[in-house]
């Protein structure tokens, strides 16, 4: 599955994340790391210690997904910044008509 203006691509399916009961806002494109993580967080009884191994591969992810969104935006925003200063028509105070 494709998501629209992402480089990554959704590996977990939809039933997949329900089968795995992954909350609707952890469902993005590095759902199919989370599943695993909980999965162990849950065998070791949510000890901080257990899991780093999985809980780093699944937060670099989510972190490279917010650095992509906030390059996007920010090539929006420079984008925006020039059309805005793009020299404009100024309007004229005293308008032509047809017989001038």
């Amino acid at each position: 599955m494709e998501v629209e203006g992402s480089s990554k691509k959704m590996i977990a399916t939809q039933e997949e994340m329900v089968e795995a009961k992954v909350p609707m806002g952890y469902r993005d494109q590095c759902a199919h790391l989370l599943i695993p993580l909980n999965k162990c967080r849950h065998a070791e009884f949510y000890l901080p210690w257990k899991c780093e191994a999985e809980r780093h591969v699944y937060e670099k992810c989510e972190y490279e997904l917010v650095m992509e969104r906030m390059l996007k935006m920010q090539k929006i925003r420079e984008e925006e910044a020039k059309l805005k200063q793009s020299p404009k028509q100024p309007i004229p105070l005293i308008p032509k008509t047809a017989n001038a």
